[in-house]
């Protein structure tokens, strides 16, 4: 039987334990991996493993010795409560085993959960697990997690349905973390809030949310882009003091004006196209973003992208004006564009 979307998710959370196995399978070992935990969890508890009711095998090993598998599903525990035998890193050389596994399971036997890579439709491991009456098989791809599944996931974590703006976010969230981080930042949020008795905000959740790693630099450009020339001098200081190259700062300066050229280009104006950008940006620094590609406009943007091109260009060449001071004097032009 083979299982998608809602019904698969549904079954990670209440797998039926009257079935005889589960396969899970797909590119991103994260995703399979953090279902995987998920239905065992479900079938077993907290203390499946600590009562010896989950058998762990690999793949590698039942390539060498295919009788493991069959103890793990037909050996007794002496703890009371469901058992399950799990299987990683599966391949299709192993579907005849599992084939056969499968075709004499019976009520009582330890439930057969394997997990594999990436596999065809056509995949022969697949088939045994799809055309087999008291079986099941869920695919894991790179689809983003629906609303459902964010809304679970606040369940999960102990959290109200927030409000719509804090939802919205939450979602935006969902769509460029990995499935580990998003999941990660939602235990960090409910911890966050312990005790807290107040609703769920915008502020909460991005105190929690994952920062960016170029923040210093960015503040070096704010300040280019609000047009204060007095402050690059002791700003870039600083910056060259923490071990940040010039080059690396020319980098960052096009990267940050391409972003406010991107939401200026919009034709639905600033706030439409902030809305375009991946990933996603929250909070004061969106709004920051929307002024000042609303005070900038797409022409001045696109002048200061050719002067820092142009700067990348001399530093990558073999002049002999020092890179800190080719970059300092670009972004006091910049900073000078800004004020017209």
């Amino acid at each position: 039987m083979k299982l998608t979307g809602a019904a698969a998710n549904t079954y990670f959370r209440k797998p039926d334990p009257t079935h005889a196995g589960l396969l899970v399978f797909g590119m991103d070992a994260m995703r399979v991996a953090e279902k995987r935990q998920q239905v065992i969890l479900a079938l077993v508890g907290p203390q499946g493993e600590e009562e010896m009711r989950l058998t762990r095998l690999n793949g590698a090993d039942l390539r060498k010795d295919a009788a493991l598998l069959d103890d793990a599903i037909k050996a007794q525990g002496f703890f009371p409560g469901h058992r399950v035998a799990f299987v990683e890193d599966a391949t299709d050389g192993l579907s005849k085993l599992f084939a056969s596994v499968l075709a004499d399971w019976k009520p009582g036997d330890a439930q057969l959960v394997v997990t594999a890579g990436s596999l065809t439709a056509k995949s022969p491991l697949r088939k045994v697990f799809e055309s087999h009456g008291n079986a099941v098989s869920v695919g894991i791809y790179d689809d983003p997690p629906s609303r459902e599944e964010i809304e679970q996931t606040l369940r999960d974590a102990g959290l109200d349905q927030p409000a719509r703006d804090v939802m919205d976010i939450v979602f935006e969230l969902a769509q460029s973390l990995e499935p580990g981080d998003f999941r990660q930042t939602i235990e960090k949020v409910a911890l966050y809030k312990r005790g807290d008795t107040e609703p769920l905000s915008v502020a909460d959740v991005m105190a929690c949310a994952p920062q960016s790693a170029d923040v210093d630099v960015d503040d070096v450009l704010e300040v280019v882009a609000l047009g204060q020339a007095d402050k690059i001098g002791p700003t870039l200081r600083n910056l060259y003091a923490q071990g940040v190259l010039p080059v690396t700062l020319c980098i960052g300066a096009m990267r940050y004006f391409r972003t406010l050229h991107t939401i200026a280009s919009d034709p639905g104006g600033p706030n439409a196209g902030i809305g375009r950008l991946r990933p996603p940006v929250f909070g004061p620094r969106r709004d920051r973003l929307v002024r000042q590609a609303g005070n900038w406009g797409r022409d001045r943007l696109e002048r200061a992208l050719t002067a820092l091109t142009d700067t990348d260009l001399q530093m990558r060449s073999a002049g002999q004006t020092p890179d800190q001071a080719l970059m300092e004097r670009a972004l006091i032009r910049l900073a000078m564009m800004a004020r017209r």
